[in-house]
């Protein structure tokens, strides 16, 4: 499969980034996440040293551990991971692409070298706090507090559907102050600061996602990040997660479509196998189609990202439609597999409920349409 070959483009660098995540996941990972998806359990703590030996948390960082790469390989580790679930994509990216991209691009030399290099080792953990529970796509209007109190802050709010929350050793939160937007380092245990996983989800169910009550919590002047001030310091992480996503997704997609296609060849329906039938070959072949484009759109993004042209416009638009071809190619490959195609026997029903958690966490799929409209009409439509 992939008619139009885009993974020949890449370096000789990237493609062991990708044989070596893919047989990681192989080997450790997809023998276990039907269970893991059914009793909604996800091994963090056991998988994360691992992920770290690999290189794999915070991989597209530089120093303090972090393996250094190329974006174009972070996002090829993002589609390995994808493909076997988006529940360890989001592991990584919220671990890499949020909780120490902020650390490292807003932290104090002393945050950095404090967090960095365990987070990268796999041996803390961490989350990131902007979500509230009725501060979705608007997080400017956040209601979560840090008020002065002598020396040290206090820090009154909650936040909701943060992956990892339950098991950080760190959580980055964003809370609003007398100065503006600013985000702060809470370890686990800090007095105030508890967490509760939320259950009884249908998608993303080998992941963990928690809300993260603060209720007095006291904090020194050093738990700050001092480089940052306002919405752009967690939407500049932001960016980034939705860069891995953009990546994810086709790993997803692909998965359904490998699925789909193997079944397409060996189940037989009137003395043939249906993959010989026009109208499974015309599935086939638009899942190919999109997920080629979907591929090339990924590798245009990352290029530019480590030419260091990149725009979160772009960011937007291949999070949009790539999550939008993966979604409607899952949708797709489960018609190919009729009634199997909700069993947890194949991989399909579970990308597809995982990709409709993708498709609204990192910005709606509402918000990247309206991101693109203002970079066309130059009219703001949020506000």
């Amino acid at each position: 499969m992939d008619v139009l070959r885009v993974d020949d483009r890449l370096t000789g660098e990237e493609r062991m980034v990708r044989d070596t995540v893919r047989a990681f996941t192989a080997e450790k990972v997809a023998p276990h996440l039907a269970s893991w998806f059914e009793d909604g359990t996800f091994p963090a703590r056991e998988l994360a040293p691992e992920l770290g030996r690999l290189g794999l948390l915070g991989m597209h960082l530089e120093g303090y551990g972090c393996a250094g790469t190329s974006a174009v390989a972070y996002g090829v580790a993002c589609r390995e991971l994808e493909a076997a679930d988006s529940g360890l994509r989001s592991f990584v990216s919220v671990q890499g692409s949020l909780a120490m991209a902020a650390i490292h691009k807003y932290g104090s030399e002393d945050q950095k070298n404090e967090w960095l290099p365990r987070m990268a080792a796999g041996e803390a953990i961490g989350c990131f706090g902007l979500t509230e529970p009725d501060r979705g796509s608007d997080p400017g209007d956040m209601l979560t507090r840090a008020a002065r109190d002598g020396a040290d802050w206090v820090l009154d709010g909650a936040k909701m559907w943060i992956t990892n929350g339950s098991i950080a050793d760190v959580a980055v939160v964003w809370a609003r102050t007398d100065d503006g937007i600013r985000g702060f380092l809470v370890p686990r245990g800090t007095p105030g600061f508890t967490t509760s996983d939320i259950h009884r989800k249908l998608s993303l169910r080998a992941s963990v996602t928690s809300e993260l009550v603060l209720d007095g919590v006291r904090l020194p002047e050093s738990a700050m990040l001092p480089g940052v001030r306002g919405l752009k310091g967690p939407l500049g992480c932001l960016s980034e997660a939705r860069y891995g996503i953009l990546w994810g997704a086709v790993g997803a997609g692909r998965s359904c479509y490998e699925a789909a296609v193997g079944y397409a060849r060996t189940r037989e329906q009137f003395g043939r196998p249906i993959g010989s039938f026009q109208l499974t070959q015309e599935k086939l072949a638009w899942m190919e189609v999109a997920l080629g484009q979907a591929g090339l759109v990924a590798l245009h993004i990352g290029r530019l990202k480590d030419e260091g042209n990149v725009t979160p416009q772009q960011v937007s638009f291949g999070k949009l439609a790539n999550v939008r071809a993966a979604l409607d190619v899952a949708r797709e490959a489960r018609t190919v597999l009729g009634a199997n195609g909700i069993t947890l026997e194949y991989p399909v029903i579970r990308h597809m409920n995982n990709l409709e958690s993708v498709l609204t966490y990192e910005g709606t799929q509402e918000v990247h349409l309206l991101t693109l409209g203002k970079a066309v009409t130059g009219l703001d439509a949020f506000r």
